[in-house]
This record gives structure tokens, C-alpha cells and sequence, in this order.
């Protein structure tokens, strides 16, 4: 073998080299693009938290999971009280602050892996407890209450208080076995709970007790 055809070989060797450890960065590159893209696709672009999308992925996952296992899953509906009128007196980006404060007690609020607190929608977030029972609902729900309140966000139009509170409704269910749709019943519950809460002077829990509400607090 000529020196020339030698040389020639080598050099397409490490041509071909050099092309699999570019091809193994960008690979790398695009994985991590694809696991950034998944990740924001789950989670809401003001506040950081899970957005509504995870949240019915996971309540759908966790309902199925609890009608295995037969273990209670309870839910919390939480509403920023009067909160069309903060933001048209502060503004958006007070408003959006705030939703982000909220947010952040929110979450802070929950102790265990399995728990999640997503933004539902606008001024409303939602909280997924799984394997925890009313009364186990109702004391974070209430740590949240307080938790915001204890804020101490200024609100002077809230006929509620002088600051930014919010009602909350809770609602536990135990599916049975082979249940993979129940969970509409439980987020109607939550909400039934929630209405009744703000009905009856916000800045209040409600509990949804098969199928009647009781007001907590």
C-alpha cells in the first residue's frame, strides 16, 4: 500500500471520527432539547407550577391508581378571592405577581412527593392529594388559606378583607376497582365545595360530604 493511499485512509478515519462525536453532541443536544420541551410543556408560564395539562394527567393517573390500591384520593379547588378586582384597580403585572406569591404558598404548603398543586386556570389553582383523607385535606387546605392570607398582599377592594385571601374547596373519594372515570365526580364535588365557600363569605373552606357540602371554618 502507496504511502499517499495510506495517508488517505487515515485521514477518512478520522474524518469518520470526528462526524459519530458530532453526531453523539447534537444527539445529546436534542435529547436534552426534548427533555426541557416536555418539561415546560407541563408547566404553567407565569407561576412555575404545573400547569393544567399535568394536572389531568395526573389526577387521571392517580384516580387509576387509587382504584387499584383502594386507597382515598382527595382534591382541592382554590380560588383567589375577588381577584377581577384587584387586577383592574393594580394592573396585570401587580396582578400577576401576586398570582405568582400565591403560587409559591401554595406549593410550599405540601409535604409529600406524591402531592401536586397545579394552576387550573386564571385565578383559580387546584391541589391533588392522593392517599389522604378528608380530614387530612382539610389541614392543608387550611395551612393554605392561612398561608395566604398570612401573606398580607394588599387588597383594597375586596369585600372580604383588607388583603388577598382565597376559599377553598375539598372533596375526598374512594374509587372501586376497575373505576378509571370517577374522577369527574370528584372535581364536581371540589367545586360544589368551592361555591359553597365563596357563597358563604370567602376567605372559608367547604367540604364536600357525599354528595352535601359543610362549611368549614
Amino acid at each position: 500500500m502507496s504511502e499517499v493511499v495510506l495517508k488517505a485512509k487515515v485521514n477518512a478515519m478520522r474524518r469518520i471520527a470526528q462526524m459519530r462525536s458530532s453526531l453523539l453532541v447534537l444527539t445529546r443536544k436534542l435529547d436534552d432539547a426534548n427533555r426541557e420541551l416536555t418539561r415546560l410543556s407541563s408547566v404553567d408560564g407565569l407561576t412555575g407550577i404545573a400547569n393544567r395539562r399535568r394536572f389531568d394527567e395526573t389526577l387521571h393517573r392517580e384516580w387509576r391508581r387509587a382504584s387499584r390500591t383502594g386507597k382515598p384520593l382527595s382534591l382541592l379547588v382554590i380560588d383567589v378571592d375577588h381577584f377581577k378586582l384587584f387586577n383592574d384597580n393594580y394592573g396585570h403585572q401587580v396582578g400577576d405577581e401576586c398570582l405568582k406569591a400565591v403560587a409559591r404558598t401554595l406549593e410550599q404548603m405540601l409535604r409529600r412527593p406524591p402531592d401536586l398543586v397545579a394552576r387550573y386556570g386564571g385565578e383559580e389553582f387546584a391541589a391533588i392529594l392522593p392517599e389522604t383523607e378528608l380530614d387530612g385535606a382539610l389541614a392543608v387546605a387550611e395551612a393554605m388559606r392561612a398561608g395566604i392570607e398570612g401573606l398580607g398582599i394588599t387588597h383594597r377592594f375586596s369585600s372580604t378583607a383588607g388583603v388577598v385571601t382565597v376559599s377553598i374547596g375539598a372533596a375526598t373519594m374512594t374509587p372501586d376497582r376497575g373505576d378509571e372515570h370517577g374522577f369527574v365526580s370528584l372535581l364536581k364535588a371540589s367545586d360544589e365545595a368551592l361555591y359553597r365557600a365563596k357563597k358563604n363569605g370567602r376567605n372559608k373552606l367547604a367540604a364536600s360530604l357525599s354528595g352535601m357540602t359543610a362549611q368549614i371554618g
